[in-house]
């Protein structure tokens, strides 16, 4: 298993008032994203686990998209890798972000 913690700055906060949010199921080809409200506003935490090791550069990659395009401040982001590809990822990423800023 390799351990991979990224912390990036963001220019704002994710907005919303859910405190957290899960999405995914860690399978073949699949993960687990665990959204949750406790980084400075500034600030974006993706803790990673995964049975693939050797891609921290693509994980990097995709995390730092992920964060120029939706700048999800505040939040801290637990992955649980089932082997996904990298889309996968910020798909992932992405529904865990909108459900955070959702009201219902």
């Amino acid at each position: 298993m390799e351990k991979l913690t990224i912390s990036l700055r963001t220019q704002a906060a994710l907005q919303g008032l859910r405190e957290e949010a899960l999405v995914g199921v860690v399978a073949s080809g699949n993960l687990e994203v665990l959204a949750q409200r406790n980084e400075s506003p500034d600030l974006c935490v993706v803790e990673l686990l995964t049975s693939v090791r050797g891609y921290e550069e693509i994980w990097r990659a995709v995390i730092q998209d992920f964060v120029d395009r939706l700048s999800p401040g505040g939040v801290r982001f637990t992955i649980h890798d089932g082997g996904a590809r990298p889309d996968t990822v910020m798909l992932r990423l992405m529904q865990a972000a909108r459900l955070m800023e959702s009201t219902s």
